[in-house]
């Protein structure tokens, strides 16, 4: 055989070869190898309806009573009213602020509030409460998500209802009527920190207000202040805190508030 034939022959084989290996079908891909069973998620039994609790909620306020809090000022119990299944809020001298006895991290948040139908004032003087997501004093230190009638009322709107105060703006005002319920549902994020009290990852909050989206996973830029830059104070868990604000509007009223901790 000479050599011309010889590579003729070889070459040939090869082509046959890349045809061979060209027509065959590659292996289809198999739906199984990225199914994921374990671990399964832990199963809730849901509220029956959107607002009632779950089945792993803990019930803060069923309209009963106010065991579940106390005094933010001086931990002694909590000395807001109790009628027909709500609670409002006691202005008197030297009541102030509620705060939960439980101290929470990350959580889901469910509150209901109410500002009065009489209610008078404007501005930040018109039904002005907050939800403190984290309570980290016995004033009002901590992270505020306000509560206000916003329902044609003006004031800044980084301060109206749905805004976590002073650092974000709703997305939306999804404000009812004076006297109507409103509702809060709330995935709350808390900060962490460093050994050294330094900000290892900042809060985040989202917030629907009356079902509808305000705060999407708003990164906040520190603790709540009326004056100045917010800024972080390093703290573990905290209690979840009730404003009675200082102005003299009617008092707010709150109901069917429940939290689930979040892994």
């Amino acid at each position: 055989m000479n050599i011309r034939f010889s590579k003729l022959l070889a070459l040939t084989s090869l082509i046959v070869a890349i045809a061979l290996v060209a027509g065959q079908e590659s292996p289809k891909p198999n739906p199984k190898d990225t199914d994921v069973w374990e671990p399964a998620p832990p199963v809730v039994t849901p509220g029956a309806t959107d607002d009632d609790p779950p089945s792993d909620a803990i019930v803060l306020f069923d309209g009963k009573n106010l065991d579940e809090w106390i005094s933010a000022q001086d931990h002694t119990p909590a000395r807001w009213f109790v009628h027909d299944g709500v609670m409002t809020v006691n202005k008197a001298h030297g009541v102030g602020n509620l705060e939960t006895r439980r101290k929470f991290k990350d959580y889901q948040l469910h509150i209901e509030w109410r500002i009065p139908p009489d209610i008078t004032g404007s501005g930040q003087a018109r039904g002005n409460s907050g939800v403190f997501l984290a309570s980290t004093g016995p004033g009002n230190d901590g992270y505020e998500l306000q509560v206000l009638d916003s329902y044609g009322n003006k004031t800044y709107v980084n301060g109206m209802a749905g805004s976590l105060y002073k650092q974000s703006i709703p997305l939306a005002n999804a404000a009812r009527k004076p006297g109507q319920w409103q509702s809060y549902n709330v995935i709350w994020t808390a900060p962490t920190f460093n050994r050294d009290g330094s900000l290892k990852t900042p809060a985040y909050a989202t917030v629907f207000w009356n079902g509808v989206l305000v705060d999407n996973h708003f990164e906040l830029k520190g603790q709540t202040l009326n004056i100045g830059k917010p800024f972080y104070r390093a703290y573990d868990r905290a209690p979840i805190k009730l404003q009675a604000h200082g102005d003299k509007s009617e008092p707010i009223s709150y109901r069917n508030i429940w939290v689930r901790e979040l892994p």
